[in-house]
């Protein structure tokens, strides 16, 4: 699937609005299959989230704002007042299915905002529909100047790590992390990467390393335990993965992992850098406000559909964990580099640009 509108982008993208109805690709089926799936009910796009059939912070975003347009769309509200009721319905499905990134908060408030401002049905329709569709694209517009940003950071003949997939796949398309590698590569550097299997879902080993090879990105893999010892060889020059959730202070909330890969980082030398849009940003919540969702057990207690682990065992699966500021070098944005100390430059970049959550 490419997205050609003005040129834009012409690599993998995630999901696109498409005679309206959702279609995204199903990454439980990657690395095997590339398989795409339509959606015409926003209760489906909702399962699609919860499964993990798409899944990255700004892509959840996106996605759960189509979902809202598919609300909008099919209601058969005669009235404004009507359709808002309906519309907050869905919008309360879609928020539930990931707590932690707060894209998805985002992007349905700003769905939500856009029916609230319509004056008729047919309006709020409208423009519902082209709101998607431009968050779409602004997507991939932020991520390649995000990209350019970042790119300026790496040197040639670089090998680089990063954690869990940031790329084309957990955004509508080119990616945060992953999009700064994609942006070193097009400026004429040399760039290897080293990717994390990212256990229990594996989505380093499944999807960082397959969307790379597509683009021909000299990847490798290693496991999640065997990091430490890649660092302490000297083979990692510089680290960077994407983020779920920013507070003001600088606390990075990303996949689980992240935090000890950030530690092992400092106690190398080694920069620890952070790719993420301004939506990612949350001003409202303090450390201890953000719920940091634990998965279904089966996630570790199976592999493959065989179970790996004596029953009766408990299993703790929190699909995130928090890196706080002193271990992050800087965190690249689509409008600049923040640097230490970051909740200064956090506060810096927000009094010119504004917060995307409300003060």
């Amino acid at each position: 699937m490419k997205l050609n509108k003005n040129h834009i982008y012409d690599g993998l993208v995630t999901l696109t609005w498409k005679d309206d109805a959702v279609v995204l690709i199903d990454q439980t089926k990657l690395p095997n299959k590339l398989v795409y799936r339509t959606f015409r009910d926003y209760n489906d796009v909702a399962r699609a989230i919860k499964k993990l059939m798409v899944r990255g912070a700004p892509a959840i975003g996106v996605a759960g704002a189509m979902g809202l347009a598919l609300a909008c769309i099919r209601s058969r509200a005669n009235s404004k007042s009507d359709l808002v009721i309906e519309l907050q319905h869905a919008y309360d499905v879609l928020r539930l299915t990931r707590p932690t990134a707060i894209n998805l908060l985002w992007a349905l408030e700003r769905i939500m905002k856009i029916s609230r401002r319509g004056k008729t049905v047919m309006e709020i329709k409208q423009k519902v529909v082209q709101e998607v569709q431009k968050m779409a694209e602004e997507d991939i517009e932020i991520n390649r100047r995000m990209g350019k940003i970042g790119s300026g950071l790496f040197r040639d003949g670089e090998t680089v790590m990063t954690h869990c997939n940031a790329g084309s796949l957990a955004t509508v398309g080119y990616g945060t992390a992953l999009g700064v590698i994609r942006a070193v590569k097009e400026s004429g550097k040399s760039i290897k990467v080293i990717a994390t299997e990212t256990r229990p879902v594996l989505q380093g080993s499944r999807l960082t390393a397959f969307e790379l090879q597509h683009d021909g990105i000299d990847v490798s893999l290693v496991p999640d335990t065997g990091v430490g010892i890649l660092m302490a060889r000297g083979v990692i020059k510089r680290i960077i993965v994407g983020a779920d959730r920013i507070l003001r202070t600088g606390h990075v909330f990303n996949k689980i992992g992240t935090y000890q890969i950030a530690t092992l980082a400092r106690a190398h030398n080694i920069p620890f850098y952070v790719a993420a849009p301004l939506s990612t940003f949350d001003f409202k919540s303090n450390v201890e406000d953000v719920v940091i969702e634990e998965r279904d057990s089966k996630e570790v207690s199976t592999m493959a559909g065989k179970r790996i682990v004596p029953r009766g065992i408990h299993i703790f699966n929190p699909a995130f964990d928090i890196t706080p500021p002193n271990l992050i070098t800087a965190i690249i944005t689509e409008k600049g580099l923040l640097k230490q100390p970051l909740y200064k430059a956090i506060r810096n970049i927000f009094r010119v640009y504004g917060t995307q959550h409300g003060d």
